[in-house]
């Protein structure tokens, strides 16, 4: 997992501007809230035509319809909700033996609903309430078939798709053999294809359809220096997430999609490797990403996730200019932060010193 602050510096570890961010949304850009305003002013018996009143009573107004058109937008990006109900649905995991997908199993499982993981690990913790494990390379198109056979007969038709299987090399592209190259390939770009053409018909056929969930990376925008492997596997993921939801949308819109797009999270992954910068790029938490993925899913549409902030608004990044680009990741320190990286062997090595 990343690097934690030490000493005097963990106490800021919570202060980014994610937090500010959060404030202002539940605050001065909330509808509810900046409607308020307006009742208070005039309970203190302010004038219709007051300064403070008028200001007041127009953000309320502009909030309102900003929220209004954000609601309209949704709806027409991501159509109809469908019903979502936990102790119906089966869910699948792939890479869930730990990490975020262990989480998302974990959860899923307290919360009543049926969860396959699929992973060539061996569960970190055993098997959870409510959560079968199944050992399965998901990037072989034989061995998914016969574990999609064997969920079938154990639980029942999968509903839920969760595409979170990865591996990360951290090697400059010279240093990858063709070997690793193929095999980083195949988790991270290759088994999202199969393990969508494997469930996909289930859910089409499900009369309350399904969702399926397509976990990308930050990276897959920016790129990085040593992840060339990583970076193109999740570009591939957001381009096979966006043609995939333009080909169900009119055909099959009971099948929802959502794309997650993290940053930098605090899970084996990418263990060792620092942050550049706590407050505009802070490190994430696992259960966060878990909070907003449920909730999504659990709320029947489709749509994007993206944390933090700066994950949000990372597409904007290829419309600057070249040079303010290199300038910009030079700042950030993007390209020196897989110089500190161990994974997950590394930090089996660290927990055994």
């Amino acid at each position: 997992m990343a690097r934690r602050p030490r000493g005097d510096d963990a106490w800021l570890a919570p202060i980014s501007i994610d937090m500010f961010v959060r404030v202002a949304v539940t605050t001065v850009f909330h509808p509810f809230v900046t409607a308020l305003v307006p009742l208070c002013l005039r309970a203190r018996t302010y004038p219709w035509t007051s300064t403070s009143m008028i200001v007041s009573i127009v953000w309320a107004a502009f909030i309102s319809l900003l929220w209004t058109l954000s609601l309209i937008n949704r709806h027409i990006a991501y159509g109809t909700k469908r019903e979502v109900d936990l102790s119906e649905e089966i869910v699948v995991v792939t890479g869930g033996a730990g990490g975020l997908g262990g989480l998302l199993a974990e959860v899923y499982g307290m919360r009543g609903a049926s969860v396959a993981v699929l992973d060539v690990a061996d569960a970190s913790d055993g098997e959870a309430r409510g959560v079968s494990y199944y050992k399965c390379d998901v990037g072989d198109q034989d061995e998914l078939s016969k574990v999609a056979a064997q969920i079938e007969q154990d639980l029942g038709t999968p509903t839920i798709l969760i595409n979170n299987a990865a591996v990360v090399r951290g090697k400059s592209l010279l240093s990858l053999q063709p070997a690793q190259i193929e095999s980083s390939l195949k988790t991270n770009l290759l088994a999202p294809f199969l393990t969508i053409r494997t469930f996909l018909p289930g859910m089409i056929r499900s009369a309350t359809g399904g969702t399926i969930v397509n976990i990308s990376s930050v990276i897959g925008t920016l790129g990085a220096a040593q992840l060339t492997d990583y970076a193109a596997a999740k570009a591939g993921i957001t381009a096979l997430h966006k043609s995939l939801t333009a080909e169900l949308r009119s055909s099959h819109p009971n099948v929802k999609l959502l794309l997650v797009t993290p940053g930098q999270l605090t899970t084996p992954l990418f263990y060792g490797v620092e942050s550049p910068s706590s407050f505009f790029a802070p490190v994430v938490e696992p259960v966060d990403v878990v909070k907003e993925i449920v909730a999504a899913v659990e709320s029947g549409k489709g749509g994007m996730i993206g944390t933090p902030l700066y994950a949000r608004w990372v597409d904007w990044y290829n419309v600057l200019p070249v040079g303010v680009q290199v300038l910009a990741r030079w700042i950030a320190g993007v390209d020196r932060g897989m110089q500190t990286f161990k994974g997950r062997e590394g930090m089996k090595s660290d927990k055994e010193l």
